[in-house]
């Protein structure tokens, strides 16, 4: 969990920095210098703050897995808890939003997950737990649903959340989300 809490104002702007020039720049084109300027702090404060570059990409993935899950928290909440049909739809139109607001250059996490080759990488950690955390959460709505098999069916909603992602920041279809919920629901309803 990131405490922004906890962090001074220089370390809140390194981090506010370093997530966007990551996103949108990539994290391994992105230097320790790069960040500093851009934030208006020394290198010194970026390693005083943070300890080192690796530990700021740690950061950076969890800071934007909170922003996501929190985002997603907020619009679960509108829907009913016993209605887990709803609330698997209500996942599709949340990541239609994001999508819109946050998400124009591809799923953060693959980015990284993409440049991050080495298997020891902590940020790998924090990218499989978010993306086993959401298939969790399909697999359980279907459940709660009586679906058959259902740890089945949440992957497949899972592949085709992610394949959202990926045709949206492709451009190759602007209206994604609407199509995903179609499809989850004939998943759905096909395995009941």
């Amino acid at each position: 969990m990131v405490d922004l809490k906890n962090m001074t104002p220089a370390a809140i702007r390194i981090l506010e920095t370093a997530s966007e020039l990551f996103y949108w720049q990539g994290i391994r084109a992105v230097g320790v210098e790069t960040i500093a300027k851009e934030a208006g702090v020394t290198k010194k404060t970026i390693y005083d703050r943070f300890g080192s570059k690796e530990e700021l990409i740690v950061a950076y993935l969890k800071y934007r897995d909170e922003k996501w899950r929190t985002f997603l928290a907020e619009n679960l909440e509108k829907v009913a808890d016993n209605q887990p049909e709803q609330k698997i739809l209500a996942i599709f139109d949340t990541l239609g939003e994001w999508l819109i607001n946050e998400n124009q250059r591809g799923c953060a996490f693959i980015n990284a997950f993409a440049e991050l080759s080495e298997e020891s990488h902590p940020g790998r950690r924090i990218i499989i737990g978010e993306k086993e955390w959401l298939k969790d959460k399909f697999i359980n709505y279907l459940e709660q649903m009586n679906v058959k098999n259902a740890v089945e069916v949440g992957e497949r909603l899972m592949v085709l959340h992610e394949g959202i992602t990926v045709t949206y920041s492709m451009n190759l279809n602007k209206d994604s989300s609407s199509l995903g919920k179609d499809m989850a629901l004939v998943l759905i309803r096909n395995n009941i």
